[in-house]
C-alpha cells in the first residue's frame, strides 16, 4: 500500500507560526516534529512507501524532514499550481499500478489513537480490495460547523454534507449516522481512476495527458553521506493550469455508487486554528501551553507561543498570544478563526503572509537580522553538497564573511575558496554562486548594500534547483 500524502495548503489559519512557504504541516509543533512527520510515521507502519503530492517551491522540506526520519521509497510529483484534490491524487494514482491500493492523507492532521487508527486502515484496505471507494467518517463528539458531514447507513454512504450551520450540525449529531468528513481516502488506484474519468472525463484526460509530458527523475546525493535517493515527477505550468479545479468529494465521490465509508474513533484534529491546537499542546498547572519562556502571573487558560523573546502575561484568561519575531498575534479564544482576515489585510500591504524571517530553500536557510532603508543583513545557512543558483543582482552590492565552513565561491570567472573569518565582495550586476563543496553546513553573514534589497532582485542565470 502507497500513502499519497497531500501537501498543499497556504497555512493562513496558524498564521504567523505557519506561512505560505511554511505551511502548518511542516512546522515543528509536537515533541520536535511536525504533523508532516507524524502523518509518515504513522502511516508508514502499515504503507510501504510515501508518495509526496507538492508544490515546487515546499517539496524540499518535505525532503528533509523524510531524511530525518530516516524514510526510504520516497516519490514526489510537483504541482507548479495547486487544481484541488482531485488531479492531485489522479496525477499520483496515474503514476502507479492501477492494483496499487493507496491510503491518500493530508499531512497536516493529527491522530492519538494509533492502535484504533491501525483497526480502522485494516478495515478500510479490505473494502478497498473489493473495488469500493472508501472514506474515512469521524465519529463527531459535538455539533462543528466548519467540517463537511458524511451521511451513513451502516458502511454505505448515502449523501455527503457541506458545512453546515449550528442547528443543522446539531441534527447531524443527534440523528447519530452523520460522520465529519476527514478527507482521507483508501481505493485501488485504477478503481479511483475509472469512477474518475466516468464522472469527471475532463479531469481525467488533462491529468492524464500532463502527466505524459511530465518531467521524470531519479536523484541521488552523491556529495551528501547518508543522504537518500528519490524519484520526481514534474509537472509543466501549462498543463497543470488546464486542468479543471476540483476537489475529489465533487469530482467522483459524490457521483460514484461504489463509495463505503469507515466510522473513524480516532482521536483526530485536522488542527484547523489555534482554538483546536490548545486543545492538543500540553499545559501547565494553570492550564497554559507549556512554554520555558512564559512567565505568568495569576493567568490562566492561555495558549503561549515564542522561542526567541521572553513573554510575560499578568491576570489575563483566555488567550491566544504568538509572537514569531517579525509579527505578533493577540486575540481572544473561540476568535483564532478570523485569523484569516488578518491575512487577506497582509496580502494587500506586505510580504508576512508568505515567508518568515527565516525562509528554507532547497540549499538550506537564510535568516533576516535586519532589515533596513539602504542595507539588510543575513545569516545564510548552506547544507553539504548544495550551491545556490548563478546569478545576479541590479540593485545591490554584497559582502559575505564566512563564519563555519568553507565555501567555494564563483565570482565572474573567478572561484575561489573562502575559510572562517575570511570575507568576499560581489558589486552591483556581477555574476556569482555559493556552493558548499564539504561535509559541514556553511555559515555565513551576508550584507546587502543597495537602493533595493527585495528578494525579487535577483536574474537566474542557472538555476539547479529547477534543472534537478
Amino acid at each position: 500500500m502507497t500513502n499519497i500524502i497531500l501537501c498543499g495548503g497556504n497555512g493562513t489559519r496558524l498564521w504567523p507560526i505557519s506561512r505560505t512557504l511554511m505551511p502548518k504541516q511542516f512546522v515543528k509543533l509536537f515533541d520536535d516534529k511536525s504533523l508532516f512527520q507524524l502523518t509518515v510515521e504513522r502511516n508508514s507502519k502499515v504503507c510501504d512507501s510515501q508518495f509526496i503530492v507538492s508544490n515546487t517551491e515546499q517539496y524540499f522540506l518535505a525532503l528533509d524532514q523524510l531524511e530525518e526520519l530516516k524514510k526510504t521509497n520516497n516519490r514526489y510529483l510537483l504541482e507548479p499550481v495547486g487544481r484541488n484534490t482531485a488531479p492531485a491524487i489522479a496525477l499520483a494514482c496515474m503514476a502507479l499500478d492501477k492494483d496499487e491500493i493507496v491510503l491518500v492523507t493530508p499531512s497536516d492532521h493529527l491522530i492519538k489513537d494509533e492502535v484504533e487508527y491501525a483497526k480502522v486502515l485494516y478495515k478500510a484496505k479490505e473494502l478497498a480490495q473489493e473495488d469500493n471507494l472508501v472514506t474515512f467518517g469521524i465519529t463527531p463528539d459535538f455539533a462543528e460547523t466548519g467540517f463537511g458531514y458524511i451521511e451513513a447507513q451502516d458502511l454505505d454512504v448515502l449523501s455527503f454534507k457541506e458545512k453546515p450551520d449550528f442547528k443543522t450540525a446539531t441534527s447531524y449529531l443527534e440523528a447519530g449516522n452523520y460522520y465529519w468528513n476527514s478527507g482521507m481516502f483508501c481505493f485501488k488506484a485504477g478503481v479511483f481512476l475509472d469512477e474518475l474519468k466516468k464522472y469527471s472525463p475532463e479531469v481525467y484526460e488533462t491529468s492524464l495527458q500532463a502527466l505524459e509530458n511530465s518531467s521524470k527523475d531519479k536523484v541521488n546525493f552523491e556529495k551528501r553521506e547518508g543522504s537518500l535517493g528519490y524519484e520526481m515527477i514534474r509537472i509543466k505550468h501549462e498543463d497543470m493550469a488546464a486542468i479543471p479545479e476540483d476537489s475529489i468529494d465533487y469530482a467522483v465521490m459524490e457521483k460514484s455508487n461504489i463509495v463505503k465509508v469507515v466510522p473513524s474513533d480516532i482521536n483526530w484534529s485536522d488542527v484547523g486554528s489555534f482554538d483546536a491546537l490548545f486543545e492538543e499542546l500540553p499545559k501547565d498547572e494553570n492550564n497554559n501551553t507549556v512554554n520555558d519562556k512564559h512567565i505568568s502571573i495569576d493567568s490562566k487558560n492561555n495558549l503561549v507561543h515564542g522561542v526567541d523573546k521572553y513573554i510575560a502575561t499578568i491576570d489575563v484568561e483566555d488567550l491566544i498570544i504568538v509572537d514569531t519575531g517579525d509579527a505578533l498575534l493577540v486575540s481572544k479564544k473561540g476568535s483564532s478563526q478570523k485569523v484569516k482576515q488578518v491575512v487577506a489585510q497582509l496580502k494587500k500591504t506586505t510580504q508576512l503572509h508568505n515567508i518568515h524571517l527565516t525562509g528554507y530553500r532547497p540549499w538550506g536557510t537564510y535568516t533576516v537580522l535586519e532589515d533596513s532603508p539602504g542595507y539588510k543583513i543575513k545569516r545564510i545557512v548552506v547544507k553539504p553538497g548544495k550551491r545556490l543558483s548563478l546569478q545576479k543582482h541590479y540593485h545591490r552590492n554584497e559582502h559575505w564573511i564566512v563564519v563555519s565552513g568553507t565555501a567555494t565561491v564563483t565570482v565572474g570567472e573567478s572561484v575561489k575558496l573562502i575559510r572562517p573569518n575570511e570575507s568576499t565582495y560581489i558589486k552591483m550586476g556581477e555574476v556569482h554562486r555559493l556552493e558548499n563543496q564539504g561535509k559541514i553546513d556553511i555559515v555565513l553573514i551576508e550584507a546587502q548594500v543597495g537602493e533595493y534589497t527585495g528578494e525579487d532582485d535577483i536574474v537566474r542565470l542557472e538555476d539547479d534547483f529547477k534543472r534537478n
